[in-house]
């Protein structure tokens, strides 16, 4: 009797272990926002061809999962009314910069001066021409911000 306790025991301790791992591992693919840096020629080119599909533009954003005012602009992106503005009038795209040693040639060819930080946005057209390019780090400090800064912006720059 007492074996068979210790190995129910075990087993129910071993199926906890299996669980928590699951629940960290499932956290930390939620938590990742940028996919890896060589992707994004790849996925810019495929919001292209969706932004000209569906007469939208293409937001693109650069930044890491290290950065804490990323995971900000990331999340008012998801809260309404933005998660609505930017379905009905975006395509969105995480460029990775590593740890400002990635992806540099893509920021430099639609204008963005990553050295202003990050997160850091530019605005194209579906035919790829910058019809914004973040200039002065303004959303550097999403942390001090607030949603409607990015309701504003989305505003300023749909199709």
């Amino acid at each position: 009797m007492k074996q068979r306790k210790r190995i129910l025991g075990g087993l129910a301790g071993a199926a906890l272990i299996v669980s928590s791992t699951t629940a960290i591992a499932q956290a930390n693919r939620e938590e990742s926002i940028y996919p890896e840096p060589e992707v994004a020629p790849k996925e810019i080119k495929a919001a292209l061809a969706k932004a000209g599909r569906e007469h939208k533009r293409v937001i693109l954003d650069f930044g890491g999962d290290w950065c804490g005012d990323c995971r900000v602009l990331d999340r008012f992106f998801h809260q309404e009314p933005n998660a609505s503005l930017v379905k009905a009038h975006f395509v969105l795209v995480h460029v990775n910069i590593g740890q400002f040693d990635r992806n540099q040639e893509i920021a430099k060819q639609y204008g963005v001066p990553l050295a202003k930080g990050v997160p850091a946005l530019a605005v194209l057209d579906a035919k790829g021409h910058p019809v914004f390019s973040q200039k002065q780090g303004e959303f550097e400090s999403m942390r001090k911000m607030d949603p409607a800064s990015v309701t504003q912006f989305l505003k300023r720059w749909k199709r």
